[in-house]
């Protein structure tokens, strides 16, 4: 979450005169985040009741790219996996746009951020669970979305900014890649379907230790469901030092194992999985921190996060791969 596009009260208004939701009180920009600009908006209802709600600026996406994510939080959220799906306007409409951007108001969420030092056993029980159920509500879903990140991007962008890295660093990113290649041309059993793509800790709200929302899901694509749950095992279950700890993720995988069961495929690739995820999020921090601008963007500088971090992830899933249930 982080504000790119200034939004004002009359901007607001303009746009909230297609909705039955209430009158604006405020509106404040949310910090931090990468990707899109967000508000936290406060609406008076007709009884006179303040209400809590967030809009959400699409910096990289076009209108042309949002059915995909407007359609399939409405359906997680009619499945009761805790997604903020867009409110509708009075003739159904849920997309719209501002200042060239499209634009959603979500609903806000009750709950907490939990900082990733202080996540414990029962937190990544309770996301490995919820992930999951996420992903068993998402088997059906009737739309499917190639990730804008995934196999193709990370082809292209790791052969364009080798010549930009120590001969060491380019040999990491490109066997790594070669190694993803030979796992698709396996044949395995590998369950594919709806993944969230970017579960960082930071992308989830809890009560306590325990999940009330899920984030953030506009990296949601069609791919291995074991990858998915790579991408959370290597953020939520590890260190200051990028080692990971091993009761964390044994919570992790246990918790999310007896929802949906690992095929005996699954076991044998999620040594590999967990560092082809290491390798998409080193690359995509290493692009902008490189200097080189982000294809798509449409607002102001992107906020940058240290890639060195997923590099010592990579090299630690390397040294010491971990095992499934």
């Amino acid at each position: 979450m982080a504000v790119y596009t200034e939004v004002t009260a009359q901007d607001l208004n303009r746009l909230l005169a297609d909705f039955d939701l209430g009158t604006l009180v405020t509106h404040k920009g949310i910090e931090g985040g990468i990707e899109n600009t967000n508000y936290f908006v406060t609406l008076e209802n007709p009884a006179g009741v303040e209400q809590e709600f967030v809009l959400t600026l699409f910096e990289e996406f076009t209108l042309d790219e949002m059915p995909f994510f407007v359609e399939l939080t409405s359906w997680l959220a009619e499945h009761g996996i805790p997604v903020p799906a867009p409110f509708k306007d009075r003739d159904g409409i849920a997309l719209k746009q501002l200042h060239g951007r499209p634009a959603l108001l979500l609903p806000r969420f009750a709950g907490q951020h939990v900082a990733q030092e202080e996540l414990c056993a029962a937190h990544c029980t309770s996301i490995g669970t919820a992930l999951a159920r996420l992903h068993l509500a998402g088997a059906d879903f009737y739309l499917r979305r190639q990730a804008h990140r995934g196999v193709f991007w990370w082809r292209r962008e790791s052969q364009q900014i080798a010549s930009r890295l120590p001969d060491d660093e380019a040999l990491l990113l490109s066997t790594e890649v070669r190694n993803f290649d030979a796992l698709r041309e396996a044949g395995l059993d590998l369950p594919m379907g709806v993944t969230h793509g970017d579960l960082f800790h930071d992308n989830a709200l809890f009560n306590g230790t325990d999940v009330s929302a899920i984030l953030d899901v506009y990296n949601a694509a069609s791919a291995y469901l074991l990858y998915d749950l790579a991408i959370v095992a290597n953020d939520w279950c590890v260190t200051a030092d990028g080692q990971i700890d091993t009761v964390r993720e044994a919570a992790l995988l246990s918790a999310y194992n007896k929802v949906r069961p690992f095929t005996d495929d699954e076991r044998e690739v999620w040594p590999q999985l967990t560092r082809t995820a290491a390798m998409r999020f080193w690359l995509s921090r290493l692009i902008p921190w490189l200097g080189i601008e982000q294809a798509g963007r449409q607002g102001g500088e992107m906020k940058l996060k240290d890639p060195a971090e997923l590099k010592r992830i990579l090299l630690h899933r390397i040294e010491q791969p971990s095992r499934l249930p």
